[in-house]
C-alpha cells in the first residue's frame, strides 16, 4: 500500500500541488467487484482545500483521478458497527455512498483521517455514525498510516531533499574512509563512535551555559507576568465590548421596528392611492350617466367620457383582500347600479333614434319613386355613428343589451329597406317593359303605384320566379305573332316579342337600366355594411358582463348575438364576417328576390338580354369579391350570377333547339338557312356586349355549341331539299358562315372558319362540275367512255379501233354539239343557276366564272385526249377557248 501511495502521490498529486494524506482501497458495496481507491487530500497552497479524490487503476497500470469531493460537502460518515470489525462505510455528500474497504484496518485509519481533517480545517462539523471512539483522537501512533497532525503531514512536513553541499560533505566523508562502501559495518561503528564524541561535547556545552538558561527561565517568568496583565486588560475590554453590543442591539431592534412600521405605512398609501386613484368616478361623470343629454353633441361627449370611465372603474383588477373591504363593496354596487341605469337610459334612447330618423327617411321616398335611384342613408348613419363608441361600451358590459339593440336594428332598417327596395325595382320593371312598342305605351299610360305594384307583382313566385303567361305580365309584353318577321328570324323570335321591335337602341337602353339597378345596390349595400362594423363594433368581442352588486364579471363568449323580434330567441355567429354576413342577410333579405324576378322579366322580354346581364353581373361580382370575397354583396351577386348563367345557357339551348325545329318549303328555293342569319346576328350583338368582358370563356363555349349546332343543321337540310340542289343549300350558307367568321376575327371559331371555307369551295366545286355535265351530256358520256377503257388498260393510240369509239362514232358526237347548240346549252345553264341561287348571298357571278373556268378546263382535257387518241386523224372540236370566253361574257351580259 505504501507503494500505490507514493505511486499516486507522484503521478496523480504532486502535478495538481496536493498532498496524499490517507488512501483506502474499496469497491462498491453489493455490486460486482470493481476496486478503486479513495484518497485524502489538501492542497500544498493557502487557502487550504481538502477534498476525498476516487482514483481508479486502468487495464495498461495507469492511474486515472475520476471524481472528487469537496470534504465542507460531506455530511455523514457512517462507520456501520462500532464494536465489530466490518469493512463497509458510507459517506453522505449530495448522496449517500456506500463502500466496502479491502481491510478494516484501512477502513479504520481513513475514517480517522477524515476526523482529523474535520477538526483541523472545517468549521462544519462532520457527523460521525457507528465510529468507536478510539479512532476519534487527536493522534494515532506512528506507522504506515499516521495521523493528520503527527505522522503522515508532519513526516512530508520533516522530509527534504539533500542540498547539492550535503551530498559533496557525505561524499568527502565516504572518501575518507576507505572501507565505507566495503564495510559498512566498520563505517557505521566509525561514524557511531564519532557521534559519541559530538555528543559529549554537546552537553558539556549545555552546562556550561546553565547561568544563561537561568537568565533566560527569568525572562520567560516576566513574559508570562506581562501576558497576564494583557489578559485582564482584554477581558476588561471584552466586557465593554459586550455591554456595547447588547446596546447595539436594542438600537438595532428598535430600527427595524421603525423601518417596519415605515414599510407598513407606505405599503397602506399605495393600497389607499390605488383604490382611490382607481375606484372613485367624479361627481360629473355620475351625473352624465344619470342625467347627461343623449340627444345634443356635447351631451353624447359627456355620456362617451363618462362611460369609459365608468368601464375602467368596473374593469379595474382588484388585489388580494380589496374585496372584503366594505367601501370597495360599495363603490362596487354604485358602478353596477350606474352601469345598468346607464345601459337602460341608452338602449331607450337609441331605439327612439332608429323610429324617428326612420321615420325622416320614409318621407323621402315619394321623391324617389319616379326615378332610379335608391334613397341614400347616410345622414341616418352620420347621426347614429355619434353613438359608436357608447354602442362598444355597451357591447363590453350588457351583451345582452347590445344584442337586444341590434335585433331592434336590424327588424326596422329591414321594413325600411325592404320598401325603398321594392319601390325602386317595380320602377326598374316598368322601364324594362317601355324598351318595347307595346310596352311604351303600357308605360304611357297613367298609373297609380298601387296599381303598378298590381299589375308587377304576378312576377313574384315562392322562388322569385315567373308564375306563368296567365298573370298581368302579360300586358308588359308583345303577344301578336303577326308582327313577327318570316322564318329567317326564327333565331330572334325568343320569349313573346317580335324580333323586329329588339333593335339596338332597346336593347342598348335595357343594358343602362340593369347597369343602373346594380349601381345603385353597390353603393347601398357597402354602405350599409361599413355603418354596421362600425356602428355594432363587430370587430370585438364581449370582455365584461355583470349584475347588480357584482363588481367585474368577464364573459368568455366569443359569439355575437342577435335575437328575435321580441328578443327571446338567440343566434351566435361564429366570426366577424358571419356576424356581418347574418345582419346583411335579415335586413336584404328581398333584394336577392328582386334580382331574381327582374332578371326573368328581362329574360322573358328578349332571352337576349341574358348576355347584357351576364356581362354585367359578372363584373359586379368580380369589383365585388376583390373589395371582400365573403362579403354579402358578394355572395348575393353571385347567387345571382348563377341565375343569370343558366338563363344565357337557356337562351343557346332555344337557338339550338329552334335550329333543330327548322322547316323548309318545298315550293320555294331554300336560300340562307334563317338561323345562319340568326348565329350571326347573334354574333355580331355578343361579340359588341363581351367586349373586354370577364366571362368571356362562357361565350366561347356557347360559339362552339351554336357553330355546330348551325353546322349540323345545314347539312340535315341540304339533305331534305328538294327545290334547290344540295351543293347549292351547303354552299350558300358555308359562305355565309366563312364571311362571317373572317370579318368578326373570333379567335375561338378559327378552326370553324377554315372548315366552313372548305365546305363552301367543296360544295362550289361540286356544283359546278354537275352542273357543267348537262349542257353536253353525250359529248361527256364518250370522253368518260374513253377514259374507262384507258382505265381498264387499253392503250389510248388504240381506243380507236373500239366499236363503240371509232373516229365516226366521234366525228358523229361532236357535230351534235355546234357552237350555237353550246351557247344555247350554257345560256340556260345560266337560267338555271339563277333559279337555283338567291340574291341575299349574290354568288351567282361567283358560280358563273367557276363554270367558265371548269368548262375550259373540260375542253382542253376533251383536246387532248382526241390528240392522243385519234392522232393524225384531223378531228377538232367545232368551237374554240375564245369562243368559249365570248359564249360565256356574252351569256352575263344578256341577264
Amino acid at each position: 500500500m505504501t507503494a500505490i501511495k507514493h505511486a499516486l502521490q507522484r503521478d496523480i498529486f504532486t502535478p495538481s500541488d496536493e498532498r496524499l494524506l490517507s488512501i483506502v482501497n474499496v469497491c462498491k458495496a453489493g455490486k460486482k467487484k470493481k476496486n478503486c481507491f479513495l484518497c485524502a487530500t489538501v492542497t500544498t497552497e493557502r487557502p487550504v482545500h481538502v477534498q476525498v479524490v476516487k482514483v481508479k487503476k486502468s487495464d495498461k497500470g495507469d492511474f486515472k483521478r475520476q471524481t472528487a469531493w469537496e470534504l465542507s460537502n460531506l455530511a455523514i460518515v457512517d462507520a456501520k458497527d462500532a464494536n465489530k470489525e466490518n469493512p463497509e462505510f458510507d459517506l453522505h455528500f449530495e448522496k449517500a455512498y456506500k463502500w466496502v474497504a479491502s481491510s478494516t484496518a484501512e477502513k479504520n485509519s481513513f475514517i480517522s483521517c477524515i476526523w482529523k481533517l474535520n477538526q483541523r480545517y472545517l468549521r462544519k462539523k462532520i457527523d460521525f455514525v457507528n465510529v468507536s471512539s478510539q479512532l476519534l483522537e487527536e493522534s494515532v501512533p506512528s506507522g504506515e498510516n499516521q495521523s493528520v497532525a503527527g505522522g503522515d503531514e508532519d513526516a512530508l512536513d520533516d522530509y527534504q531533499e539533500l542540498s547539492t553541499r550535503e551530498e559533496q560533505d557525505i561524499e568527502i566523508m565516504m572518501e575518507g574512509c576507505e572501507y565505507a562502501i566495503s564495510n559498512a559495518e566498520a563505517f557505521a561503528e566509525k561514524l557511531s563512535r564519532e557521534l559519541q564524541v559530538l555528543d559529549g561535547a554537546n552537553i558539556q556545552s549545555i552546562m556550561a551555559s546553565e547561568k544563561q538558561v537561568n537568565t533566560l527561565m527569568q525572562l520567560l517568568d516576566e513574559a508570562l507576568r506581562e501576558v497576564d496583565t494583557i489578559e485582564g486588560k482584554l477581558s476588561s475590554y471584552e466586557e465593554m465590548l459586550q455591554s456595547v453590543k447588547e446596546q447595539m442591539d436594542q438600537i438595532s431592534q428598535s430600527n427595524h421596528l421603525i423601518q417596519l412600521s415605515n414599510t407598513n405605512n407606505v405599503q397602506l398609501l399605495e393600497e389607499i392611492e390605488f383604490l382611490v386613484n382607481y375606484m372613485d368616478l367624479s361627481k360629473g361623470h355620475i351625473k352624465a350617466l344619470q342625467e347627461g343629454d343623449l340627444s345634443a353633441s356635447k351631451g353624447i361627449e359627456a355620456c362617451t367620457n363618462a362611460a369609459e370611465a365608468l368601464l375602467q372603474c368596473l374593469s379595474v383588477a382588484l388585489r388580494p383582500g380589496h374585496d372584503r373591504l366594505h367601501a370597495v363593496k360599495q363603490q362596487q354596487h354604485l358602478f353596477s347600479e350606474l352601469r345598468d341605469q346607464f345601459a337602460r337610459r341608452l338602449t331607450n334612447h337609441l331605439n327612439n333614434v332608429f323610429v324617428h330618423q326612420g321615420h325622416d327617411q320614409s318621407s323621402t321616398l315619394a321623391q324617389h319613386s319616379a326615378e332610379l335611384t335608391l334613397p341614400k342613408h347616410s345622414p341616418l348613419h352620420r347621426d347614429l355613428l355619434r353613438y359608436a363608441k357608447l354602442m362598444e361600451w355597451l357591447k363590453i358590459t350588457q351583451d345582452e343589451k347590445h344584442g337586444g339593440l341590434t335585433a331592434n336594428y336590424v327588424d326596422y332598417i329591414s321594413r325600411l329597406y325592404e320598401r325603398e327596395i321594392k319601390d325602386f325595382f317595380e320602377v326598374a320593371k316598368i322601364k324594362m317593359a317601355s324598351t318595347t312598342k307595346e310596352g311604351k305605351k303600357f308605360a304611357t299610360l297613367p298609373r297609380k303605384e298601387s296599381a303598378v305594384k298590381q299589375e308587377t307583382e304576378s312576377l313574384h313566385g315562392s322562388a322569385g320566379k315567373l308564375t306563368g303567361s296567365t298573370s298581368s305580365l302579360n300586358k308588359l309584353t308583345v303577344q301578336g305573332s303577326g308582327s313577327r318577321r318570316s322564318q329567317s328570324s326564327s333565331l330572334l323570335d325568343m320569349g313573346n316579342m317580335s324580333a323586329s321591335d329588339l333593335d339596338v337602341a332597346d336593347r342598348t337602353k335595357f343594358d343602362k337600366i340593369f347597369e343602373q339597378v346594380l349601381s345603385e345596390l353597390e353603393p347601398l349595400c357597402l354602405a350599409e355594411q361599413d355603418f354596421i362594423i362600425k356602428f355594432f363594433k363587430l370587430h370585438q368581442q364581449p370582455a365584461l358582463a355583470g349584475s347588480a352588486g357584482d363588481a367585474v364579471e368577464m364573459d368568455g363568449s366569443a359569439h355575437s348575438r342577435f335575437s328575435s323580434a321580441g328578443g327571446d330567441r338567440q343566434q351566435p355567429a361564429a366570426s366577424e364576417k358571419d356576424s356581418v354576413r347574418f345582419m346583411m342577410n335579415r335586413i336584404f333579405l328581398c333584394i336577392e328576390v328582386e334580382l331574381n324576378n327582374l332578371i326573368a322579366l328581362g329574360d322573358k322580354i328578349d332571352s337576349f338580354n341574358s348576355l347584357y346581364m351576364l356581362v354585367k353581373m359578372s363584373h359586379h361580382v368580380w369589383t365585388a369579391e376583390n373589395v371582400d370575397p365573403a362579403s354579402y354583396l358578394s355572395t348575393t351577386l353571385g347567387n345571382v350570377l348563377v341565375t343569370v348563367k343558366r338563363n344565357f345557357d337557356k337562351c343557346i339551348s332555344n337557338q339550338i333547339r329552334q335550329m333543330e325545329e327548322v322547316k323548309i318549303s318545298k315550293k320555294s328555293k331554300v336560300g340562307i338557312l334563317p338561323f345562319v342569319t340568326g348565329f350571326e346576328e347573334f354574333a355580331e350583338l355578343a361579340e359588341t356586349i363581351f367586349r373586354n368582358a370577364e366571362r368571356r370563356g362562357d361565350l366561347d363555349k356557347a360559339y362552339t355549341k351554336l357553330i355546330r349546332a348551325v353546322y349540323m343543321n345545314v347539312e340535315k337540310v341540304a339533305n331534305e331539299s328538294q327545290k334547290t340542289p344540295r351543293d347549292v343549300v351547303m354552299m350558300e350558307n358555308f359562305h355565309r358562315i366563312f364571311s362571317t367568321l373572317s370579318r368578326l376575327k373570333i379567335s375561338c371559331l378559327e378552326a370553324e372558319r377554315k372548315e366552313a371555307k372548305h365546305k363552301y369551295t367543296d360544295h362550289l366545286q361540286s356544283y359546278v362540275i354537275y352542273s357543267l355535265g348537262q349542257p353536253l351530256e353525250k359529248l361527256n358520256h364518250f370522253f368518260e367512255g374513253i377514259e374507262a377503257r384507258v382505265a381498264q388498260g387499253i392503250r389510248e393510240e388504240e381506243v380507236s379501233y373500239q366499236l363503240a369509239f371509232n373516229k365516226q362514232e366521234l366525228r358523229k358526237v361532236i357535230k351534235e354539239y355546234p357552237g350555237k347548240e353550246v351557247k344555247k346549252g350554257l345560256d340556260n345553264l345560266y337560267k338555271k343557276v339563277d333559279k337555283h341561287l338567291c340574291e341575299e348571298e349574290n354568288l351567282l357571278q361567283v358560280v358563273w366564272h367557276s363554270m367558265q373556268d371548269e368548262f375550259i378546263r373540260q375542253y382542253k382535257h376533251f383536246v387532248g385526249l382526241i390528240g392522243r387518241c385519234y392522232p393524225g386523224a384531223g378531228i377538232t372540236m367545232d368551237f374554240t377557248i375564245q369562243d368559249i370566253l365570248e359564249y360565256f361574257s356574252s351569256i352575263a351580259q344578256s341577264h
